[in-house]
């Protein structure tokens, strides 16, 4: 890098002479960050080219503010309408590549997104149900606006540290990403993609995988209180309901510790909620965006601390099937430690319909510490149950101490998905509505205080087999 002007002296803007190294490598070629501290606008990469950031490099991401530049804009797309800005754009980026194959981004080096915004506009649709969490309701309209500002806020400014769209053999590991923006990383139509031993410490989402398939994601650490850690999605970006399926995560660590200290290894634990006003995140989650389909997802040997827990959420007509998620570990859950929901907020062309949730299998899972507000939840639609899920080898330990409720929630058919939609859950270890074979084998559901709500309520739910 240096053979082309770069300083590294994390003053001089090194952007063009990393635009020089890119652009000279040949198909096949190492471009190496050596020891150093490189500031940097969009880096847009090519295909067969090989980033090596070797330990002591920080690529940091340039502030428009502060340093007299720019990120690439956000490039024109006519889908935008049903998914928000952040999904929709690539260009606006640390580093990005669009329509490549054979890529690695590798090395113990750090990429620091101080200089790019986590915040970018919602959708477009109009229909605007279930745009927010019910979380955010009553919130001010200053709030509103900081958190989605308009999209002529977004010109110059870059919200992603990492961005790849329909590309082909993306490989990312051993990589540490600070402050990633939006998106510490989005793949976003990408097939045969790995992501390995990724230390990611952002003010918003880590990893999001959206309508990729052929996907590795192992042994990777994500720690972001306010929003998920590991994300599969499969929006409308690229204009088709594309699946995201054959995926597996495993070995992998996710929490919401406060910003920067899981990384620091302090693992702070100030900060009690996120900025839809519910606790902190950091969890791994299929949905919310989904109008495509989500097939052959398997999850093992991952542990969940201080975060959300397991979320596989359907609500725009795609179908979740074939989900296998085993050893799982749970500490200081911040929500429900299981939410599974198929919805009907429908954010996609006219003419979809809700999706739906079957095949889901959820063996060997420990959760403890989970706050007394929700149950696990199993929540379907009338007319359209979930189907065929199985808890197996389950044991969650409650705080317990919740009070009696009266008349079951609402429906909320068309509202975001998050467990505290419903309010407090009317049971306090599992409450399921509209299932069709729910199967529990060696179930276990304690609570360290008395609670008055009663331990499971099975609403329109037929069970196979009950040995919980």
């Amino acid at each position: 890098m240096r053979d082309f002007g770069a300083k590294g002296d994390g003053v001089t803007l090194d952007i063009e002479a990393i635009r020089k190294a890119v652009a000279a490598a040949d198909k096949g070629d190492v471009v190496v960050f050596d020891q150093g501290h490189y500031l940097s606008f969009s880096i847009e990469l090519k295909s067969h080219l090989h980033l090596i950031f070797e330990e002591g490099c920080i690529l940091e991401a340039a502030d428009p503010k502060r340093h007299g530049g720019h990120y690439d804009a956000a490039e024109d797309n006519p889908f935008d309408l049903y998914q928000d800005f952040g999904h929709s754009h690539w260009r606006n980026s640390l580093i990005y590549g669009i329509d490549l194959e054979d890529v690695t981004l590798a090395g113990r080096g750090r990429i620091d997104g101080r200089g790019l915004t986590r915040e970018g506009p919602g959708s477009r649709w109009k229909k605007r149900a279930g745009e927010f969490p019910e979380s955010m309701r009553g919130m001010s309209a200053e709030d509103m606006a900081i958190l989605s500002p308009h999209v002529t806020e977004m010109a110059g400014q870059g919200n992603k540290a990492i961005a790849f769209c329909r590309s082909r053999g993306v490989t990312i590991r051993d990589l540490t990403i600070v402050n990633g923006g939006h998106f510490a990383v989005l793949a976003t139509g990408v097939d045969d993609l790995r992501l390995e031993n990724i230390n990611i410490d952002s003010n918003r989402d880590g990893i999001d995988i959206d309508g990729c398939r052929r996907v590795i994601v192992r042994g990777c650490r994500v720690n972001t209180p306010n929003d998920d850690a590991i994300v599969l999605k499969s929006s409308f970006a690229l204009g088709e309901r594309r699946p995201c399926e054959d995926v597996l995560i495993e070995d992998c660590a996710v929490s919401g510790f406060d910003l920067g200290t899981m990384i620091d290894g302090t693992r702070g634990c100030t900060q009690v909620f996120s900025p839809d006003r519910d606790r902190v995140t950091g969890r791994i989650k299929i949905g919310t965006e989904s109008s495509g389909d989500f097939r052959r997802i398997k999850i093992n040997r991952c542990l969940f601390e201080r975060s959300r827990g397991l979320a596989l959420e359907t609500v725009d007509g795609g179908v979740i099937e074939d989900v296998e998620a085993t050893n799982l570990s749970l500490r200081e859950v911040t929500t429900a430690p299981l939410f599974l929901r198929l919805g009907a907020r429908l954010r996609a062309p006219e003419g979809a319909v809700p999706g739906a949730i079957r095949r889901v299998a959820i063996r060997d899972m420990t959760a403890e510490g989970i706050l007394p507000d929700y149950s696990a939840l199993i929540v379907g639609m009338e007319g359209h149950p979930i189907e065929d899920v199985t808890l197996e080898r389950v044991r969650l330990a409650y705080r317990g101490g919740g009070a009696a409720l009266g008349a079951s929630p609402p429906e909320k058919d068309d509202a975001y998905p998050e467990p505290s939609m419903f309010g407090p859950t009317p049971a306090w270890g599992l409450w399921t509505r509209h299932v069709r074979g729910l199967t529990l084998k060696d179930v276990a559901l304690t609570a360290e205080a008395s609670d008055a709500r009663p331990r499971t309520l099975f609403e329109d739910t037929t069970l196979h087999e009950k040995g919980a």
